[in-house]
């Protein structure tokens, strides 16, 4: 199903969505829905990000709004950003934006054609990103869906950028503002101080009602429904107070911290798929 379409039946059902905290939004006809979308990843620390807006708020509040390059990204050193991504992915590593994933990736391929993976925190598959020469980062920070950053490692960055310059430049880079680069920054930090409090122990706790629709690895949900079903069974569980990746071949995510009484609804009025 198409966001958008998503988003009005969301709408249709519920109201305007007037406040969004952890994994729930809250809507006008006061009722809390279960966000297993989460932004498509962007959330999965929560709506409110832990502190990365009072980053985000705090540079803006000090003027530094706006694309033009600061004084800390005029630095010929690693920004505070790149030292974050560095952290995250346990090397030294420079950054790139770009304005959509397919042109992220390309980039990192442009750089390693073998060698480039995408960032899923809490990767089942448990990844050594240090390993990559490039790696595709969608920031774990809302507001930013048409943000992507291709972390390219610095020694490799230095050596190869003559040579693809030019390809480099038919790509659809993009200028961040640094304020929020900023809430960007923090919010990476954040997910890295939130690594090692999520576990399996975390997530296995809603198989029993959600076995019967995903498949799931690790916090991440993989539709089972049909795909010819799958907008209805995403209407049944919206019906339920529940919200699921729209997009059939996108993932879902546990809602870390909620009760397994937010499923109840769904438990006690399960979705039958209709024979064709």
């Amino acid at each position: 199903m198409n966001k958008n379409t998503y988003y009005q039946e969301i709408y249709n059902r519920f109201g305007a969505v007037t406040r969004a905290r952890n994994c729930f939004l809250y809507t006008k006809k006061n009722v809390r829905l279960t966000d297993l979308y989460q932004e498509n990843g962007r959330a999965i620390l929560g709506w409110d990000a832990g502190n990365a807006f009072t980053f985000f708020k705090n540079t803006m509040n000090r003027g530094q709004v706006g694309s033009f390059i600061t004084e800390e990204q005029n630095k010929t050193k690693r920004t505070r950003l790149e030292k974050a991504v560095s952290t995250l992915l346990q090397d030294d590593f420079k950054v790139l934006f770009f304005g959509n994933k397919t042109d992220a990736i390309k980039c990192g391929l442009l750089f390693s054609s073998e060698n480039t993976s995408i960032y899923k925190p809490w990767n089942p598959e448990n990844v050594n990103y240090s390993k990559n020469d490039s790696v595709v980062i969608s920031p774990c920070f809302p507001w930013t869906d048409s943000i992507y950053i291709t972390a390219i490692k610095t020694a490799l960055l230095e050596e190869k950028l003559p040579e693809i310059k030019d390809l480099l430049a038919s790509l659809n880079s993009i200028s961040v503002p640094f304020a929020l680069q900023s809430g960007i920054t923090r919010a990476i930090y954040n997910l890295i101080a939130e690594i090692p409090l999520r576990q399996e122990k975390d997530w296995f706790l809603y198989d029993t009602v959600l076995n019967a629709y995903f498949t799931r690895k690790g916090p991440y949900l993989y539709p089972k429904v049909s795909k010819e079903q799958y907008d209805s069974f995403l209407l049944h569980c919206m019906d339920c107070e529940l919200l699921f990746n729209p997009d059939y071949n996108g993932t879902s995510i546990i809602p870390f911290g909620a009760d397994k009484g937010v499923f109840t609804k769904l438990k006690n009025n399960p979705f039958l798929p209709t024979n064709n």
